[in-house]
């Protein structure tokens, strides 16, 4: 059997008293009911799994005769062990039965980007982390937060982002929007009001943050490959700049990635211009091609600010996220948090530290990457070709954009009454200097079938309203 063949096996075996083997077999029935292993998926030889797993190999074989027995696994000579193709179609059932997809006219499916998929994330590890948090509750005394949630994002960082941060530079945040507006409270310091230089097109959500403490934005031009170091200001006007936020990995939402060139360039810029980098570190470790790039922040962490968050790898309701600022910003914060407090409860934080220790994000997010990449794939086959629009490359994240040659305005709206809910390309610039069509959706957070259902749906209606 061809090594390349064989597909990545993201167990998670619970900590409990069952038998090795009883936990093999059920981790790997859920795999396969969740689609993250498809029928016809060639599965590691028993010597590498147990390798992969620190258990006996007698353990591994156990475990796939059983599921062998089961129907759930199929062995022949000379092409190893497959997932059974004969369960093509098959998936968990819920508790409760699944509706049908909506009507058309009515309420649809939303496709707003930025929704990860939760429906596997109660794990035993997510459970054990929670109960154990809520057994045992802290008190949280650091002013920059938990510090055993502070040295696991640091080796979170150090295992997928290639970043070597120190803990004690770590500031546990209550997500994105939460940590820039904390880091912008800190950055003036009562001086009067920053200039903040953000990405056009960018996040909408993180661009209104500075405008709504009172600061003034402008914007940074950015291509296919992220942002334009060329268009990034000179002179005096640089030297106005108190800040830019970027998104270097992965600018959203075009999707390019700073080459090693234009981060030198952005890097020299700041140095120049005494600015810092805010380094928008969103669903970076999300990469469908390749692996995942490393941090900017480890080129220069004199003047790059991390600005991270969890809700992509799990969940937006999780509320929690992270900065690692240089040493001088560290007293500066802790004052800050002195007065205002911890902005995630005690809980939480000792609840995804405990769930980061076991090294189950790690696992989650190598899970999912497979279940992302093929919904990529799905985005690809259905819109890739459509009349009359293009679609940009989609090399990580959970967001496509498809550019559309006729009216932006119809397409949403035609969408809409569809009963598909897609966002406009437009609204990434924040302003009327828009210099695209075209439309924005998110392909993390539906099953399959759901998702190429409303797929199909857009590129009807795309063909249709560009005239084709």
């Amino acid at each position: 059997m061809r090594p390349d063949l064989v597909v990545d096996v993201p167990l998670d075996l619970p900590a409990d008293s069952r038998p090795l083997p009883v936990r093999i077999c059920e981790g790997m029935r859920e795999l396969i009911m969740d689609g993250v292993l498809a029928p016809g998926d060639h599965l590691p030889s028993t010597r590498a799994l147990s390798a992969q797993l620190a258990v006996s190999r007698g353990t591994v074989v156990a475990s796939y005769e059983q599921l062998e027995a089961e129907g759930y696994l199929v062995a022949s000579s000379g092409s190893g062990t497959q997932v059974n193709l004969d369960l093509r179609g098959l998936h968990r059932r819920s508790a409760t039965p699944t509706p049908p997809p909506p009507p058309r006219h009515h309420h649809g499916i939303d496709l707003t980007p930025g929704a990860p998929d939760t429906s596997g994330l109660a794990n035993s590890a997510w459970r054990s982390a929670w109960r154990r948090a809520c057994v045992q509750p802290r008190r949280i005394t650091d002013p920059l937060g938990s510090p055993r949630l502070r040295h696991e994002i640091a080796e979170h960082l150090r295992q997928m982002r290639s970043l070597l941060a120190d803990p004690r530079h770590v500031v546990v945040t209550g997500g994105a929007r939460a940590g820039l507006a904390e880091l912008i409270q800190v950055l003036c310091d009562g001086s009067g009001c920053l200039t903040v230089g953000v990405e056009s097109p960018g996040y909408p959500s993180l661009r209104k943050v500075p405008t709504a403490l009172g600061h003034r934005i402008i914007g940074l031009p950015t291509d296919d490959q992220g942002l334009d170091p060329d268009g990034l200001p000179t002179g005096g006007d640089a030297r106005n700049v108190d800040a830019v936020l970027v998104t270097p990995s992965h600018q959203y939402p075009w999707g390019g990635s700073l080459s090693a060139s234009r981060r030198a360039a952005v890097i020299e810029w700041a140095e120049s211009a005494g600015c810092w980098i805010i380094e928008d570190d969103f669903d970076s470790e999300l990469r469908h091609v390749g692996a995942p790039l490393p941090a900017l922040a480890s080129l220069d962490a004199q003047h790059t600010i991390v600005l991270g968050t969890f809700s992509s790898v799990l969940t937006p309701a999780l509320g929690c996220g992270y900065l690692v600022v240089p040493p001088e910003l560290v007293g500066p914060f802790a004052r800050q948090r002195q007065a205002t407090g911890q902005p995630v409860a005690a809980i939480v934080q000792e609840a995804v530290a405990d769930y980061l220790s076991t090294g189950a994000l790690r696992r989650r997010t190598q899970r999912m990457r497979q279940v992302y990449r093929r919904r990529r794939d799905t985005v690809i086959d259905i819109l890739g070709s459509v009349p009359g629009a293009t679609l940009q490359p989609i090399d990580g994240g959970l967001h496509a954009v498809l550019r559309v040659d006729g009216c932006e305005e119809e397409v949403v709206e035609g969408c809409r009454r569809e009963g598909v809910g897609v966002t406009p390309l437009s609204t990434y610039w924040g302003s009327t200097d828009a210099d695209a069509a075209g439309i924005v959706l998110g392909f993390g957070s539906h099953d399959d079938d759901t998702l190429a259902a409303a797929l199909t749906t857009i590129a009807r209606v795309v063909a249709d309203r560009t005239g084709s």
